[in-house]
C-alpha cells in the first residue's frame, strides 16, 4: 500500500474522467476539409505534422489532468524513523538520621545526591522523578524531563534537618508510593532506583514477596544502592533479582559513580518503529503543471489545427 501514490482526497480523482474524454475527442475527431487548388495533386499530408499538432491540441487536457491531481492532495510516504522510548526513573531516597553517616569528603546523603546529579547528564531524554522517604514519604520532585528542580533538592532534604517521622525506615511503603507514581504514566519503561543504607522493618513476613509481584506486573524495574555498612539486606536482594533489577554496594564515591553507569548500561535506551507519516507532495505535480502550461502556450503561437 505504501508504495502507491496517496492522495487526500481520493474522490476528486474520478473527475479524471474529464480530461480523458477529451484526449478521445483530440486525437478521434475529424476537422472541416478545405479544398485548395493543390489538393488534386493527390499529395499526402504529414503523418510526423499531424502527429505533432494532436500533441499540441493535447495539452490543455493534459494540463486538465494536473489540476484533478492537485486538487486531490497528492501526498507522499514519509522515511520509516525510530523513535526512543522514554524511561520514567523514580529515584527513591532514603532520609533517615543513619545517612548522615560519614562517605568520603561528606555524608552518605551528598555523595548519593551527587551521584544521582551525574546520572542525569547521561540519561538526557528520559523523565525523572525524586522521592524522599523515612518513616513518611515526600515527592519532592514529579516525573519531568526538566530536572533543573533536582540541584536545588539537596540542601532542603538533608538528614538531621527533617521533622522526626523521617527518622526512621520504611523501604516497603516507600516503593509502593513510588509504585503510584510511575503507574500513573500511561506510557514509557517504568524503573526505581533505591537508595538506602538500611534494612526495613516493613519488608518482613513475606512482605517483600508480595511487593516484588506487584512492581513485576506494573513492569517496573528495582535497582538498589545499598551505601550502607554490610551486606544488602535479604527482602531488597529479593525484590530486585524478581523484578529484573541488581542490588549494588559501592565502597566509595567512585565505586557510587560507577554503580551508576552500570544502571545505564544495563538498562538501555530501546526504541521502537514509527509508521511512516503521510505529507502534502504537491512540488512534481506543480512543475508539471506549469511545464504543460509554458508548452501550451508557445504551441498557441502557430502549432494548432486550423479553426475551420
Amino acid at each position: 500500500m505504501e508504495a502507491l501514490v496517496p492522495f487526500r482526497h481520493p474522490a476528486v480523482l474520478f473527475l479524471m474522467l474529464v480530461p480523458a474524454a477529451l484526449l478521445v475527442w483530440t486525437w478521434r475527431r475529424r476537422g472541416r476539409e478545405v479544398v485548395l487548388p493543390f489538393d488534386h495533386a493527390r499529395k499526402q499530408g504529414s503523418t510526423a505534422l499531424r502527429l505533432l499538432v494532436g500533441l499540441a491540441d493535447s495539452l490543455p487536457a493534459l494540463l486538465l489532468a494536473v489540476v484533478v491531481a492537485i486538487l486531490a492532495g497528492p501526498q507522499r510516504w514519509d522515511e520509516p524513523r525510530s523513535q526512543r522510548v522514554l524511561t520514567n526513573i523514580e529515584f527513591c531516597v532514603d532520609v533517615s538520621g543513619s545517612m548522615r553517616a560519614k562517605f568520603e569528603d561528606g555524608t552518605r546523603y551528598d555523595a548519593s545526591m551527587k551521584a544521582i546529579n551525574a546520572f542525569l547528564d547521561y540519561r538526557e531524554g528520559d523523565a525523572f522523578g525524586l522521592t524522599f522517604f523515612g518513616n513518611a514519604v515526600l515527592h519532592w520532585v514529579p516525573l519531568t524531563t526538566d530536572v533543573s528542580a533536582f540541584r536545588c533538592a539537596p540542601p532542603f532534604m538533608r538528614p538531621g534537618t527533617l521533622p522526626y517521622w523521617f527518622g526512621g525506615t520504611e523501604i516497603g511503603k516507600a516503593l509502593l508510593e513510588c509504585r503510584k507514581v510511575l503507574t500513573a504514566r500511561e506510557e514509557g519503561d517504568r524503573m526505581i532506583i533505591l537508595v538506602s543504607d538500611g534494612a526495613s522493618a516493613d519488608l518482613y513476613g513475606g512482605r517483600d514477596e508480595e511487593i516484588a509481584g506487584l512492581l513485576r506486573q506494573d513492569g517496573i524495574v528495582v535497582y538498589s544502592v545499598h551505601i550502607g555498612a554490610g551486606a544488602p539486606p535479604d527482602p531488597i536482594v529479593t525484590i530486585t533479582a524478581k523484578t529484573g533489577g541488581e542490588v549494588f554496594q559501592p565502597g566509595d564515591e567512585q565505586g557510587l559513580q560507577h554503580v551508576f553507569e552500570s544502571i545505564d548500561a544495563m538498562q538501555e535506551t530501546r526504541l521502537e518503529k514509527v509508521r511512516s507519516e503521510a505529507l502534502d507532495h504537491y512540488e512534481p505535480w506543480c512543475a508539471a503543471g506549469l511545464g504543460l502550461l509554458g508548452a501550451a502556450l508557445i504551441c498557441l503561437l502557430g502549432l494548432r489545427a486550423t479553426p475551420w
